[in-house]
């Protein structure tokens, strides 16, 4: 059977601590992310939505990278959103800047009505590069 591997970023593993899971598990040459948030250094929400929505993809990208991921290692992708009909073009336009090209990675998305606290959650599955 398959070790589970805990991953954390760098400065964060407190916040993971305090509410009992990890930021991510390594199983073989797979690596699930949890749900990463657009939070500030001290846990708490962006106010302003599009600077949360790049904060959750730095916070992702600190986690992919603790694992020796990136991006590009992403094949599937579940974000969750509290105003889906408001939010999707300030999503979109900051996914586009990150996945510039195919292939993309699959992504369903679904609206919420409880973040605690957020308006943008995104969670992915990365395929581990073998040279790392």
């Amino acid at each position: 059977m398959t070790q589970r591997e805990a991953i954390f970023p760098a400065g964060r593993h407190d916040l993971y601590e305090k509410h009992g899971y990890s930021a991510a598990i390594r199983s073989g040459d797979l690596l699930f992310v949890s749900g990463q948030v657009g939070s500030r250094s001290d846990g708490t929400a962006e106010p302003d939505f599009e600077r949360q929505v790049r904060l959750a993809f730095e916070n992702l990208k600190a986690t992919l990278s603790a694992a020796g991921c990136t991006f590009d290692d992403i094949v599937d992708i579940t974000s969750f959103h509290t105003d889906p009909e408001n939010q999707f073009e300030t999503i979109l336009a900051v996914k586009q800047e990150i996945f510039r090209k195919p292939p993309y990675p699959n992504w369903t998305a679904l609206g919420v009505n409880w973040l605690a606290g957020f308006d943008f959650e995104i969670k992915v599955i990365a395929r581990i590069p073998a040279s790392r």
